[in-house]
This record gives C-alpha cells, structure tokens and sequence, in this order.
C-alpha cells in the first residue's frame, strides 16, 4: 500500500563484531552485580531520566492513542485520526480508495461503526470521513505546528499495522523538508509531496493515515509512506514519511467547511507531460502532451512537443522530478523553464499557477 523507493543500507554484523573484539583486546569483562551478605544478587535501579522519559512515554500514548482509530474499506485496511468532536477522521486518500462507506473502530467502541466519506484528495493523499453516529466519550486529537518540528525529536507512530490495532512504535525525526513522490503500482495515488517528515518509527502497513505525535501529546504528521528498495523487493526499515500536520490541518479544514479543497497552495504550469528518453534510454526530460488553455505554460510561450529540462535550479529528467520541483515552489512565484524545441535548447520566464 505504502510506496517509495531508496536504498537500505545493511551494517548490524559488523559494529558487533567491532564492539566484542573491543572487549576482548581491553581484557574487560561484563561487571557483576554487587553481591549481598546474604548471597543474593541486588538489582540495579532503574535512572530516574530514564524513568521520567518512559512516564511521559506512557501519558503521551495514554493521552493520544484514543483519537487513533481502524478504518477498514472493502478491501483495505488503514488507520485514521479524530479530527474533532463532530466525528471527522482525517486519513490517507489511499486508506479510502474509491469507497464511500466504511467500518471504524474507536477506542471506546466495541463493534465497528459506519462512516461515511467526505472528500478524498489524492493530490495531497488526504481524506476526511465521517461517523454516521458520534460516539459517547469521542476523543479529538490535538494538532500541532509541523514547522516547529526539528531533527532528533522523539516521535511515537500509532495505528494498526498489520491490522493489529492501537499499536505504538517509537523513533526520532530523522529529517524535515522531504520532496517524496508515491508510487500508484502498490496502492499509492502518485502524488507528489513537499515538507514531508522523514522519521525512524516503524511504518507498516494499516499504519497509513494514523498519527506520529510528539513527546507534548500533538500529532505533527500523518504516516504514510515506509521506503522501499525496489532491488531487495522489501521495506527499507527505519525510513518513512509522515505529512506535516501544517498540511493536514489546511486540507482538512477545507474539506469540512467546503466539501472540497478549494485553495491547493500548489504550484502548477498547466500542461500534462511524459517522460521521454534519450538514444542511451535514459530518461531526458517531461516531453508537453497537452497545454491547458489560459495556463502559465501557454501564456509563456511553451508549445506541445517541447521538453522540458529544467524548472528553476531543479534539474528535470522525468515527469515526477518535475512535480517534485513543483512541489517547491508557490503559486504566483515566478520562475525560469528550460526545454528543448527541435534540438535547440531554450528558455523562458513563467508565472506559476495554482493546481
């Protein structure tokens, strides 16, 4: 269901194997623990930092795990976060695919409940569904502010991986900023989005649309995509994405004042493109299929047939490098396009529009 592709990197065996030929060189020993004068073995104590950290552990999932809910489709399962009191659950566009209808199971609900779908936007693979019926005690997450998120910060990812549900893994941020494009071949909707939080939390799947939440209690992204190495054919452990919580809370807001999302934030040029290749079959550029009428591409000069090379600084080889280097960018931001045209090589200045 989950998709993007890097490459992991395997090196346990090895730091082992270094760290017991240290002990060994050093002539050190494991150290016992001291002896009682009854012959028993005392026990050490457990740090208090280490027992505060697993007590704000503990309220955190305490806290949030009850706004995490299972949503099963007809034929997927996924993870969902109560957005408010009135029984939005905001997702994954993936997680609901083309259904309409679906089974929710809360924290406080022991058989499923019937939800309905609000919107679906696979642009941004969000969407809001919503209880027919609102529970007693339904418990809304609180969203933070993703921009404030920095790098080395303790995340806790909750959802139903594997269909197991209310499940809590632990990991770091690993990066913020991420450009990352889904694949549609395992599920995906093929977009393509920016300011993603790259984390170290096991991400599954059933994981999809759950919460990552920070050691304050707030959910500062939605899991949704675990990296993949097409060469191994597997998960690349310890590499996902969450959106940012800034992004949810645009979208979702939207979508339950207006039905729909009517202000993307997303950069656009207007055209539909392919990727073509060059006499090597290496990918060249974004060849333009089509200019939609009144766009910045067709305003800007740019002609069906031309291929783009470059937007910007961004370097353009394939069509979701293109989105990519989209993704970056605003609507209204102005910006330089390279393209090739009969094997001449050009430019020019557009203004870019809203998707």
């Amino acid at each position: 269901m989950d998709a993007s592709r890097t490459r992991a990197l395997r090196r346990g065996a090895p730091v082992a194997v270094l760290v017991c030929a240290t002990v060994l060189v050093s002539g050190c020993a494991l150290p016992r623990s001291p002896a009682r004068q009854d012959g028993s073995t005392a026990q050490a104590a457990q740090p208090p930092a280490a027992e505060d950290l697993q007590a704000r552990y503990q309220k955190v999932i305490r806290d949030v795990l009850p706004s995490v809910v299972q949503i099963q489709a007809r034929s997927d399962l996924g993870s969902g976060v109560v957005y408010d009191g009135q029984g939005h659950i905001v997702t994954n566009a993936h997680v609901v695919g083309s259904e309409k209808t679906f089974q929710v199971t809360t924290a406080n609900s022991e058989e499923p409940l019937r939800a309905s779908l609000v919107y679906s936007y696979p642009d941004q693979d969000l969407a809001v569904i919503k209880l027919d019926q609102v529970p007693a005690g339904l418990k809304p997450a609180v969203f933070g502010d993703s921009e404030k998120v920095a790098v080395g910060q303790i995340v806790l990812a909750m959802g139903s991986p594997l269909g197991l549900s209310s499940s809590v893994t632990q990991g770091i941020v690993s990066a913020t900023g991420r450009t990352v494009s889904e694949g549609r071949s395992e599920g995906g909707t093929g977009a393509t989005i920016a300011n993603m939080v790259q984390t170290s939390a096991a991400i599954n799947p059933g994981n999809s649309g759950g919460a990552l939440v920070d050691l304050s209690g707030q959910v500062i992204g939605i899991p949704t995509l675990a990296a993949a190495d097409p060469g191994l054919g597997s998960a690349a452990a310890g590499i996902g994405f969450a959106i940012p919580s800034s992004l949810v809370k645009t979208v979702t807001g939207q979508i339950i004042r207006s039905g729909k999302v009517v202000d993307s934030g997303r950069a656009a040029l207007g055209i539909t493109a392919r990727t073509v290749v060059d006499e090597r079959y290496q990918p060249a550029g974004a060849a333009v299929v089509q200019i939609l009428g009144g766009g910045p591409a067709g305003e800007a000069g740019l002609r069906p047939g031309d291929v783009i090379t470059k937007l910007g600084r961004d370097q353009v080889t394939t069509t979701t490098e293109l989105s990519e280097a989209l993704a970056r960018n605003k609507p209204g931001q102005r910006t330089t396009v390279a393209f090739e045209r009969d094997g001449r090589a050009q430019s020019v200045e557009v203004t870019l529009g809203e998707q």
